[in-house]
């Protein structure tokens, strides 16, 4: 009877301390998950008031619609991983391995595109750093064109010729570009040659007379001319004048024309350059 009394003890007793064990693993799993809940509540309302500042300064530093929403999301998404890791953690989820498998898939992903990143990355500097926008005629990358289209992986271009070209933004992004109509005014600069025996005076007075009868040249802004160079057979005359960007090659053929039509009025001539080629019979040259 005094064995039986004992294991009925026994048993009881371990009862007891598995009861208590499983009531403090209770407690303090509940504990960890309170903790968790506030840490989730405290970091979402945190992401929101984030976010919310992001889209401010976005939207003062007028950056690209575009850009600012993909700015947002990406911030947004970053800042919950975290906030879903540290969540974790406190309930006591290993976190260590699912970071460390997460880099690894970010460098293989990173590898496996590396071209379409390089463009990803460029195409958010040209949408934040505008160098260009749609409508400019800009020169790069060995090509010219009107600009119609600014994506995050290429951008668009019209040539004058009514060709579409796609440019990858990375290689876009690390070259030179120049934006040709950037700026409200533009220069024109024409090269002329007149002859030796011609005037000089009387060449640069027609050539004032032409900018001042010109319907698109800016008068606030007076032309220039001048001698560049004694070549050959000429004398290089500089002619310089600004118009509207709109305006260019308006203005470029309208002044190439009337030059031409001044110039034979008044008989100055535009040296080119020619070959004279004297042939003698073969009789005359034995003599």
């Amino acid at each position: 009877m005094g064995n039986i009394s004992r294991v009925l003890f026994l048993a009881t007793l371990s009862n007891t301390i598995t009861w208590d064990n499983i009531i403090n693993k209770i407690i303090s799993m509940g504990s960890k998950i309170l903790v968790a809940l506030i840490i989730l509540f405290v970091g979402t309302k945190l992401i929101s008031w984030v976010i919310r500042l992001l889209d401010k300064v976005l939207e003062k530093g007028k950056i690209d619609a575009g850009v600012a929403s993909f700015l947002s999301s990406m911030a947004k998404i970053g800042l919950y991983l975290v906030l879903a890791i540290a969540v974790c953690d406190k309930v006591g989820i290993g976190t260590a391995s699912f970071i460390a498998v997460l880099g690894s898939a970010g460098l293989t992903i990173g590898l496996a595109f590396q071209g379409s990143l390089s463009n990803f990355a460029g195409g958010i500097l040209i949408l934040v750093l505008k160098p260009f926008r749609v409508g400019d005629f800009i020169v790069a990358s060995g090509v010219e064109g009107t600009v119609i289209g600014i994506d995050i992986f290429y951008t668009n271009i019209l040539t004058p010729d009514n060709r579409k070209i796609v440019l990858p933004n990375g290689a876009l992004s690390n070259t030179n570009i120049i934006n040709v109509t950037h700026e409200t005014n533009r220069r024109v600069d024409l090269s002329i040659p007149i002859g030796y025996d011609n005037d000089i005076r009387q060449a640069k007075q027609i050539l004032q007379t032409i900018y001042e009868e010109s319907e698109y040249t800016i008068k606030d802004i007076p032309a220039t001319i001048f001698v560049n160079s004694f070549d050959d057979h000429s004398i290089g005359l500089t002619f310089r004048v600004w118009t509207l960007k709109e305006n260019y090659w308006t203005v470029r053929g309208e002044l190439m024309e009337s030059i031409k039509y001044a110039f034979d009025e008044n008989g100055i001539n535009i040296p080119y350059h020619q070959l004279d080629l004297h042939i003698k019979d073969m009789q005359e040259l034995k003599k």
